[in-house]
């Protein structure tokens, strides 16, 4: 991965109180990840910056849509995400980044990179299961569909039904005579 500039916080600078911070996130944001699930994405982040005495809290927010393949029919889709998340900012005597939620920066640090929080917010907002939103009330035409429903598995027939072999019911009676 490396160094995005753009997402370097100096807030040594920054008197005490709320900051805010915009970013539009595109493919490039990405491949500095080598992360290439989407072929597409316009997501927009909103960071809230407190700083405040002994502490730093930052407010990520995110809404937008990434390009991706159905996982049932393969057919492409914009596909809306939106999430959020908070972090604390400490220090500390050593860097630590454990916890999800709190940071801990040396003493003497003077900014933070939140590429990191960004890129992992977005690809976490991401359903495990993409499915095409036609699928779901049925206006999507497509040939992988269309063969899905052909070859769905249809009622069983009464006819196909096995007999029960008369000694099992025999054996269930012990059970119940007890």
């Amino acid at each position: 991965m490396k160094q995005l500039n753009e997402f370097l916080i100096s807030f040594i600078g920054l008197k005490l109180g709320k900051h805010q911070f915009e970013y539009q996130i595109n493919n490039t944001f990405f491949e500095a990840f080598d992360y290439d699930e989407f072929e597409n994405s316009s997501i927009k982040v909103n960071l809230v910056f407190e700083k405040k005495t002994t502490f730093m809290e930052l407010h990520f927010k995110h809404k937008g849509t990434v390009y991706v393949p159905c996982d049932l029919t393969n057919e492409m889709f914009d596909m809306p995400i939106k999430g959020k998340i908070r972090l604390v900012v400490q220090f500390g005597e050593e860097f630590n980044d454990d916890n999800d939620e709190l940071l801990i920066l040396p003493h003497g640090e003077h900014q933070i990179d939140v590429s990191q929080y960004i890129y992992e917010m977005i690809a976490l907002s991401v359903p495990l299961r993409k499915i095409h939103p036609g699928i779901k009330d049925g206006t999507l035409k497509s040939e992988a569909l269309d063969k899905l429903n052909e070859l769905k598995v249809k009622k069983v027939a009464e006819s196909t039904k096995e007999e029960i072999d008369p000694r099992w019911d025999k054996l269930k009676q012990l059970l119940t005579d007890k």
